[in-house]
């Protein structure tokens, strides 16, 4: 009789090196890909830009800078009017508002082409 030879299954261990591999090959680009930023240098030149405070109600009332806006058309005017000035609009939404209400008045914002738009995070 002949006697069986020893044999090792190297499938598990194979399995484990290509799982490492693609692993490797994926995290590999992440790690060496670089992207130049040119940053100022230096303390910001001119006045900072003012900043125009939108704040919604929790029942969807608008206020622009604390005085209260009743009419759409009244914000979509003082909407174009922030557009033309280098300054920054920012939202402040109430946590309870429906975000209907906050979707139309960023379609204002867009309508009267406002760039610098900022939407506060709700807290």
């Amino acid at each position: 009789m002949s006697q069986p030879v020893p044999t090792i299954n190297t499938t598990p261990l194979i399995d484990v090196l290509l799982v490492l591999l693609v692993l490797l090959v994926i995290t590999l680009p992440r790690t060496t890909h670089q992207i130049p930023l040119d940053l100022p240098v230096g303390p910001p030149h001119g006045p900072a830009p003012a900043i125009t405070i939108v704040e919604v109600d929790f029942d969807g009332k608008v206020f622009w800078n604390g005085t209260p806006v009743h009419d759409d058309d009244r914000l979509a005017q003082w909407f174009s009017e922030a557009a033309a000035t280098p300054g920054l609009v920012k939202i402040l939404p109430d946590r309870h508002v429906r975000y209907e209400r906050v979707a139309q008045i960023l379609a204002s914002a867009h309508r009267a082409h406002v760039t610098r738009l900022a939407l506060a995070p709700v807290s």
